[in-house]
């Protein structure tokens, strides 16, 4: 099945771009030689390191670049980390400001596409890499067909619950749907765990969260054709649920939900005061290390196992006004190469976005804990990232969308509409 896919993703590439494949025939991608001219890229990446459930990158990317180097002489790589709260609109700012990076590692990446701003990745890989690509998170990089988006590093949300305090409370299995959530968290509580379930909805990351909780009420941001559905019944049925039945039945800890950041739920959870959340693969191991027994289990939808879970990925792009089209191929083909990814993967254990990459995975018995996750990836749901829209519109949400369990669910969610609608008339759809 996997040769498959990745026979026809190489198909339909090769659709795309006929004349790559004979330029491919012919030494790659018809690259010239970097000896006849010294370049310098500039690479901008995200530094998580300052998040409180964080992991540093640096290391790795600093000696990436020190590795490609020794290879390409003719080619030095300038790494400029980034901290995370910053780094898209750093560089969106480096872009207007006419001093755009070569390459950047971002949270999004359709705003620069809409603009014509970024190499297509047929430009920059041969065929036989691109088709490499795990298809949700290719298709989850494209616009109009053409990606844009090179996916870096992936994870899929799964619910997690500590072990120990499920069986203080006489609890045997995660939750499969809502009503036994709320049941749970009750029997939690009455066992003295300081927060039965966790509900981070305050800034740092709420754009997941709601994602997770409107999956499993059947709902989502946008429908099959693109438009925003924020404000859908199904939405406002979900969040009416998660005010009743979670924080005015006093569920979720002393924390209010509006003001938690993800940061905070995580280390709550790792310090044994929670009992279960929606949660990150990065939890796993950290969990260990904190003496957390962690049990994972699919997310609990209204009547069953939710159908989909959250999917994310972050983007590495190539920016045209450099022009540094043959360097930009030869660094990004080398940081995709199978021995750098794998080497990324010894020291992150993330989930990978490449097949041969995630076949690897799958044969090391050391990855065993990644494998639930990965299952779930082909078939994630992603974040409307193609819509230029969605970056000022996850931004207002953030700020925004705890107000839905602490006030009126409805009037939240219109508003968050109607700023969403607005958002996306004033982006426009088409690429420059």
């Amino acid at each position: 099945m996997a040769r498959r896919t990745r026979m026809a993703r190489l198909a339909a590439v090769a659709a795309l771009t006929p004349a790559l494949a004979l330029v491919a025939g012919c030494g790659g991608l018809g690259l010239g030689s970097s000896k006849s001219k010294d370049v310098t890229l500039r690479v901008v990446t995200t530094d998580y390191s300052g998040l409180k459930t964080g992991t540093d990158v640096n290391p790795y990317w600093r000696g990436l670049a020190r590795s490609f180097e020794r290879a390409n002489p003719h080619i030095k790589v300038e790494i400029e980390p980034v901290p995370v709260a910053d780094a898209d609109d750093r560089v969106a700012a480096m872009v207007r400001q006419g001093e755009a990076p070569d390459i950047a590692q971002l949270d999004t990446y359709s705003a620069f596409a809409a603009k014509g701003e970024l190499y297509p990745a047929d430009s920059l890989f041969p065929i036989s890499m691109q088709s490499e690509f795990i298809p949700s998170l290719a298709d989850a990089g494209s616009v109009d067909h053409v990606e844009y988006g090179i996916p870096w590093v992936a994870g899929t949300r799964m619910f997690v619950y500590n072990k120990k305090l499920f069986a203080r409370a006489g609890l045997k299995r995660a939750p499969q749907t809502w009503d036994e959530l709320k049941a749970d968290a009750r029997r939690l509580k009455d066992a003295g765990v300081p927060v039965p379930v966790g509900l981070p909805l305050g800034p740092q990351e709420a754009e997941a969260e709601t994602m997770m909780w409107m999956l499993g009420g059947n709902g989502g941001y946008t429908d099959a054709s693109g438009g925003y559905t924020i404000d859908s019944a199904a939405n406002v049925e979900t969040f009416s649920w998660l005010r009743n039945n979670l924080v005015d039945a006093g569920l979720v800890g002393p924390r209010d939900p509006a003001r938690t950041n993800v940061s905070d739920a995580f280390e709550d959870f790792l310090a044994g005061r929670t009992g279960m959340l929606d949660g990150h693969i990065t939890l796993l191991e950290r969990g260990k290390a904190a003496g957390i027994d962690v049990g994972v289990a699919p997310l609990p939808g209204r009547t069953g196992p939710s159908p989909q879970t959250l999917g994310n990925t972050d983007w590495v792009m190539a920016f045209k006004p450099p022009g540094h089209l043959d360097a930009d191929a030869k660094f990004l083909r080398f940081l995709y190469s199978e021995s750098s990814m794998l080497d990324f993967q010894r020291h992150h254990g993330l989930l990978p976005v490449t097949a041969d990459t995630a076949a690897a995975v799958r044969s090391d018995p050391r990855y065993r804990p990644l494998l639930p996750f990965m299952r779930l990836l082909p078939d994630a749901a992603f974040y409307p990232v193609a819509k230029p829209s969605w970056v000022p519109v996850g931004q207002r949400l953030k700020q925004v969308i705890g107000q839905a369990v602490d006030g009126d669910p409805k009037t939240v969610l219109t508003q968050l509409q109607d700023y969403a609608d607005a958002a996306d008339r004033g982006q426009g759809q088409g690429r420059g």
